[in-house]
């Protein structure tokens, strides 16, 4: 099967910013490719080049072997989206909005129903088909979101930030759900903040900042390369003088640390030895906690803890 989406040299370019600034990537068929970034980073241009909403500055495109410039509705045609912000009709049913958009694909509409019941159950929606959108939970919203991005059978499916604002019961459920779709052969390209979620869902992924793609790959083959295998955290009492002896115990180890306003984290391979280590040399936290390097962990690494607005 020919790759889903293909990047090479991508450029999206307004005015004199340049948003996406020469991109490469690949997506295999029926894979979860992830795409990371901080506010900017240039995550939401690239999904709207690969939906065909917005045209290609410079590089080549090619969804389904198709370029987007000249064969945006027949990609159209085999893609879902999900935005990020839920675009539902709130004046009509759960059943209603997904049977009316199957009309835009052309699905006769004595045929819209039984596919809109489909649907909703495979959302866990199923008793919700009667419900006006506007009392849905959040939850329920989103997942009507991702059934609406199903009625065409697509190939590939687009999620922008799905589950932003979710609470964790809905956050599992609608990951569940796409775990099902990946075991169908969908091919599901991701865009979130959610370092657990990325590290759950993506088989492979690339981390963008400043327009350009900074790492790339599975998410244990980022933590291995780009960070340690464990993280320490230490806390220390408000004008203790320990804190201050730790810069230099962590450097003569050759070890990294970062200063964040209530704690600090050292990166190393063995965390329990380096607590040892620390007290050995008169170094005593008020609390230590040792836990293994994340994906998160990765992220700031690479595109730094300033917040991006």
């Amino acid at each position: 099967m020919d790759h889903p989406l293909v990047a090479k040299g991508l450029t999206k370019q307004f005015g004199d910013f340049t948003a996406v600034d020469g991109i490469d990537f690949v997506v295999e068929p029926g894979q979860t490719f992830g795409v990371l970034g901080p506010n900017g980073a240039g995550k939401s241009s690239t999904m709207k080049m690969v939906s065909t909403v917005s045209p290609r500055t410079g590089g080549d495109l090619r969804v389904f072997g198709l370029d987007p410039d000249r064969d945006g509705r027949e990609i159209r045609s085999r893609l879902g989206v999900v935005p990020q912000e839920d675009i539902l009709d709130v004046d009509l049913t759960a059943r209603e909005n997904l049977m009316i958009y199957q009309r835009y694909f052309g699905v006769p509409w004595k045929q819209t129903r039984t596919k809109a019941d489909q649907l909703l159950e495979f959302m866990q929606l199923g008793d919700r088909g009667d419900s006006k959108v506007e009392p849905l939970s959040g939850g329920m919203k989103r997942r009507l979101t991702i059934a609406r991005a199903l009625v065409n059978d697509p190939e590939m499916i687009l999620l922008d930030e799905p589950t932003t604002g979710l609470d964790t019961q809905a956050r599992h459920l609608l990951w569940e759900r796409l775990y099902r779709l990946k075991e169908q052969g969908v091919t599901l390209l991701l865009t979130t903040h959610y370092m657990d979620e990325a590290e759950q869902l993506a088989d492979r992924l690339v981390i963008m900042d400043h327009g350009k793609i900074v790492a790339e790959g599975s998410p244990a083959e980022l933590i291995t390369h780009h960070t340690t295998r464990e993280v320490v955290e230490l806390r220390f009492d408000d004008g203790e003088h320990d804190a201050t002896a730790l810069a230099p115990v962590v450097a003569a180890a050759g070890l990294r640390v970062d200063e964040l306003p209530d704690r600090y984290l050292v990166y190393a391979d063995d965390g329990d030895a380096l607590i040892a280590h620390l007290h050995e040399s008169g170094v005593r936290p008020l609390g230590t906690y040792v836990r293994r390097s994340s994906l998160e962990d990765v992220f700031l690494t690479l595109t730094g803890r300033s917040l991006v607005e």
